[in-house]
């Protein structure tokens, strides 16, 4: 008899130590990205990795690090690091950095979505590939790890290379990216994505471009802080349909090697923009809380503020 009852006072232990950390909601936001070094950010709670291609030896391919298209958990987003500081490789770091100028204390799930080789070199598939897995994987996994908004800090447009013409990319119009961002919307997760830094007018790169996706230019901001003042665009974003909304395009932060670096971008813009949703929404839903930001009006173009 009293086996058993020690053994039903356990059990109620048990479940009264779990539920309260069961409820507890974090604020976190995904980042997909190049790749991070997960070790420098006790913030990132999450791995994930998605490549196209698989490797014999992943210290010398483009693969996750176990040599697969997939993997997760810790030291599933790194990879070879350049030789070189400036090297793309890093600008998942940078975006880390940046999101976290808004709030040192949000959690962060990294989604590496590039191929990456053995020295460090760098490429998000040009079809979106990665990119559609990892909001896939956002969408299935969202509630298990509180996930308040995805941060995609790429864009792409296409190219004709006889001409140099700048078009919108061919993945524009694909119905999954479209269905990708309305099932993460309809678990209360917004999509924000750079819309790019080529300075064009008519229009903005991919993802930004997806229906459903909120694109998000940079501020020229002569100060740098993620809630500096601006009154203008940089010249260098896209501004063309699918730009909804505007955020400090500069901010102050280390880079790999611990130098200081003013980095400035659509690509900042939309890391700070998507923290800045994470750290202040308290609204039920995402339509509520851009009602509740201020505009500024751009050569007659009304944009929702960060």
């Amino acid at each position: 008899m009293k086996k058993t009852l020690l053994a039903i006072l356990s059990a109620l232990l048990v479940i009264t130590t779990i539920q309260p950390v069961q409820a507890n909601d974090q604020k976190v936001l995904a980042i997909l990205d190049t790749a991070i070094n997960s070790n420098n950010f006790p913030q990132i709670i999450h791995e994930v990795c998605f490549t196209t291609v698989k490797s014999s030896d992943p210290s010398k391919n483009m693969s996750c690090p176990n040599g697969e298209l997939f993997m997760e958990g810790k030291g599933a987003a790194s990879a070879p690091w350049h030789t070189s500081i400036n090297n793309g490789i890093y600008h998942g770091d940078a975006m880390v950095k940046s999101a976290l100028t808004v709030d040192s204390n949000i959690k962060i799930i990294f989604i590496r979505i590039a191929n990456v080789t053995s020295i460090g070199a760098s490429s998000v598939p040009a079809d979106g590939r990665t990119i559609l897995s990892a909001m896939n994987w956002v969408s299935n996994n969202a509630s298990k790890y509180s996930i308040d908004a995805v941060s995609i800090s790429q864009s792409g447009v296409s190219t004709d290379l006889k001409t140099g013409t700048k078009s919108f990319h061919s993945q524009c119009g694909n119905a999954e990216f479209a269905n990708a961002a309305s099932q993460l919307s309809s678990v209360s997760v917004p999509v924000f994505a750079a819309t790019g830094n080529d300075g064009l007018s008519h229009l903005v790169g991919f993802p930004a471009c997806v229906p459903g996706v909120n694109g998000v230019g940079a501020l020229a901001n002569t100060v740098s802080g993620p809630f500096a003042s601006a009154t203008q665009l940089e010249k260098a974003t896209n501004r063309g349909p699918g730009l909804d909304m505007v955020a400090p395009g500069k901010v102050k932060i280390t880079k790999y090697n611990g130098s200081s670096f003013d980095t400035a971008g659509t690509s900042v813009a939309t890391a700070v923009f998507a923290a800045t949703y994470v750290n202040r929404n308290t609204y039920k839903t995402f339509g509520d809380y851009l009602l509740s930001l201020p505009k500024i009006l751009i050569n007659s173009i009304s944009y929702i503020r960060n």
